[in-house]
């Protein structure tokens, strides 16, 4: 019997949420996100990120995501220049910009960064999506690919609500589904990457997503599940009108989203934390 793991690898790109080399061979995913190199001590950090990029490109054939300091993410040019700096180091070890997606956290700045550096060539993952706004304002930049973060919209209404959501009824499985109909509708050629998934259900209800980024526990229960796996998402069904918003637009829809609200500004923290760790590590060697 075929796996749910082969079974989704014929309608989604498969993605590998993590940095253990072990768990990305055993998968064999197209690409790989990894969340926990997002430093800098100066050019030191940044090094050490590209440096363990060069590693899982050996064992993945697609893309690698590099992640802007999260602590920039309020100011454009910051976010410009570092994503500059990484391009460069990438162009010196020998990896084209064909395998690398800068990412950036999807505030109003980050965006702005983004437009700029996919006019310049250089492809971009913007993560932290938790509102349709984000997501409208992210095609209408023409940016690579966004990551809307299901688990954590699952989470944030679990948690408002006392509902433990399941299936079609999972708040973080209805903001993807909803996005990726709204993109097909408006022929947007931004990739959608369902990420941050807490069970198979969720995944599940995304097969056929443009991709779906995710962990090395989940990967290993789907394949070992032989059930079947159905198509949920599909080009052809219907999608909103095309929104293009300014950034007062944004902003107003943007607080008017309390969840999203909340867990931009709670990821951004918590991206924050995890570079100012690797700092203090890189320090102590330097």
């Amino acid at each position: 019997m075929t796996s749910k793991l082969e079974q989704l690898k014929q309608m989604t790109t498969v993605v590998a949420d993590t940095g253990d080399f072990e768990a990305i061979a055993r998968v064999k995913p197209v690409d790989a996100c990894v969340h926990d190199c997002k430093g800098d001590v100066g050019l030191a950090s940044d090094r050490f990120g590209v440096a363990v990029g060069q590693e899982i490109l050996k064992v993945v054939p697609g893309r690698i995501s590099t992640e802007v300091d999260a602590r920039l993410s309020f100011d454009t040019d910051a976010v410009l220049k570092r994503a500059h700096r990484l391009i460069e180091l990438y162009d010196k070890a020998g990896i084209g910009r064909d395998r690398v997606l800068i990412k950036i956290a999807s505030t109003w700045e980050g965006i702005r960064a983004a437009e700029t550096l996919e006019k310049e060539g250089i492809q971009t993952n913007l993560t932290l999506l938790f509102s349709f706004a984000q997501a409208a304002a992210c095609a209408d930049a023409g940016v690579f690919l966004i990551s809307p973060f299901v688990g954590r919209i699952y989470d944030w209404y679990k948690k408002a609500n006392g509902n433990d959501y399941t299936g079609a009824d999972d708040p973080g499985v209805q903001s993807v589904t909803r996005i990726y109909n709204y993109y097909k509708a408006n022929d947007y050629k931004t990739v959608v990457m369902g990420a941050s998934f807490r069970n198979l259900s969720q995944i599940e209800q995304l097969a056929g997503c443009d991709r779906l980024t995710i962990s090395p526990d989940l990967l290993e229960k789907l394949a070992t599940d032989t059930g079947k796996l159905e198509r949920k998402l599909a080009p052809g069904h219907a999608g909103e009108a095309r929104l293009s918003l300014n950034e007062a637009q944004f902003r107003w829809l943007s607080n008017e989203d309390a969840m999203a609200t909340e867990k931009l500004a709670e990821g951004i923290r918590q991206f924050a934390r995890d570079q100012e760790k690797l700092e203090a590590l890189l320090q102590a060697k330097l």
